[in-house]
């Protein structure tokens, strides 16, 4: 059988042939009980490993690792359009998975892993998730395990090998690599950190709150189910094990509208007067910095904060660090019909301010909490209206996003189903696109993103 035969068939595979659901559930309680972690919110250092640079403003370690922070400013035409803190993270670091067959069933290598910001501790992320930082050792510990399974990726059989995007609200032109590895026969050492999983499992996990962390979400919608061969005969079988023949036809039965997505980009890139600077945090017309905190002056999605932490288990135990303090939830939405019997996806071509490229795709809804809801499209409004009314929804978790600089950050993720024709004219911006479309675009840097994957991610077949 193929490999894309045998993806497919662990997706289907909600209950585990290694380890039941249940035992995966007891393993990340155990560990929550039994994981010394202590976070707390302190004041910025006065003299410490992180400090405020007086010569450009910003605030950074004295290794100059791992991240810094920033003012940044977007003016258009000389307008100032966002002024805000950002993370500036140039390094690119691994989020990457093992997969492997035991006995007949395709199983993927999670980590119980637990992140500063995280709000329940405890989540579900990939074999192996480390900033550069961390797997050159620049923080003196000791290298992540697994690392030389993807430091010798070429050894093994590559099915995801991308750059993409992180959160461009949050970070100046972040990007991480996702990289799914299968290792065939290859031995593959279990600790109590890490359990074996099939794809369907991670996707019946990620129906609980906070319980599948982000980077998780983003390496498993990166699969190139509709660019990966079959073998003879094997089209029926894969039918066989989609529930919903409509993304089934969505994911092999190829439309592309890939012109018309790159030309609307492309013309926004070409023609865009949207310039962008880092400034010093001091110089943030309205923002006010305290000993304790980063704060806007008026309702804002997040400020910044310092803490001190201590976690059991980490490659470094005790650290300090500011993190990003999420201010509310936020909302991000998709909406799919189908079509002639196969299903459709709505996406939106989304400018933010730290795109690494300036704009990608993105879902109908990207609704930050200090939106008042009064600057919505027409397509976006029939969107929020169909939420309240509890309309069609066939997606609606709350997700967490990125531990290790975000504190508490929680986003309502929502798929709603719709009748096209409720949708009058759209937008320019608006696209409407098969699953396959989505999957080839995402084998490629910076094109969609991460809310976007993240919300693909969630499907079910």
């Amino acid at each position: 059988m193929s490999l894309l035969y045998e993806l497919i068939r662990s997706w289907n595979a909600k209950e585990g042939n290694v380890n039941s659901t249940k035992d995966i559930l007891d393993w990340i309680d155990k560990r929550n009980k039994t994981l010394k972690v202590d976070i707390k919110k302190v004041p910025f250092p006065k003299d410490g490993f992180w400090f405020f640079d007086e010569k450009d403003g910003f605030i950074r370690n004295k290794n100059n690792t791992f991240f810094q922070l920033a003012g940044f400013r977007q003016t258009n035409e000389d307008k100032v359009i966002c002024e805000q803190p950002m993370i500036i993270q140039n390094e690119i670091g691994y989020l990457g998975i093992i997969c492997k067959m035991i006995d007949g069933t395709l199983n993927f290598l999670m980590q119980a892993k637990i992140e500063p910001g995280n709000v329940n501790a405890i989540q579900i992320s990939p074999t192996i998730q480390a900033t550069k930082s961390n797997f050159t050792q620049a923080h003196g510990g000791k290298a992540p395990a697994y690392l030389e399974f993807f430091s010798h990726a070429s050894d093994h059989k590559i099915i995801v090998d991308q750059i993409q995007s992180e959160q461009s609200s949050r970070f100046f032109r972040k990007r991480n690599r996702n990289i799914l590895i299968y290792v065939g026969d290859a031995e593959v050492e279990v600790p109590d950190s890490h359990k074996w999983m099939t794809l369907g499992q991670i996707k019946e996990l990620m129906k609980y709150p906070n319980l599948v962390n982000m980077d998780t979400r983003t390496v498993l919608s990166c699969i190139p189910f509709s660019m990966m061969e079959k073998e003879e005969n094997e089209t029926e079988k894969i039918r066989g094990l989609f529930n919903d023949k409509a993304l089934f036809k969505s994911v092999f039965e190829k439309e592309d509208n890939l012109p018309e997505i790159f030309n609307y980009n492309n013309d926004f890139k070409m023609y865009s007067n949207i310039k962008s600077e880092l400034i010093p945090l001091r110089e943030l017309k309205d923002w006010t910095i305290t000993d304790n905190e980063i704060i806007c002056n008026k309702p804002y999605d997040f400020k910044v904060i310092h803490c001190k932490i201590e976690i059991e288990g980490r490659e470094v135990r005790c650290w300090d660090q500011p993190l990003v303090e999420a201010l509310g939830k936020a909302v991000f939405g998709l909406f799919t019909c189908v079509i002639d019997g196969v299903r459709y996806f709505l996406v939106k071509a989304k400018p933010e301010a730290g795109c690494f490229d300036g704009i990608e795709l993105g879902p109908v809804v990207q609704m930050e909490p200090s939106n008042p809801g009064n600057d919505l499209d027409n397509i976006e409004t029939i969107f929020m209206d169909k939420l309240q009314k509890n309309e069609g929804i066939i997606k609606d978790v709350i997700l967490s996003e990125e531990g290790g600089r975000f504190y508490h950050e929680e986003n309502r993720n929502v798929i709603i189903e719709i009748d096209k024709n409720e949708l009058s004219k759209l937008p320019d911006n608006y696209f409407w696109v098969r699953y396959s479309t989505l999957n080839n675009m995402v084998q490629f840097n910076n094109f969609l993103n991460i809310q976007l994957r993240n919300l693909m991610s969630l499907l079910d077949i």
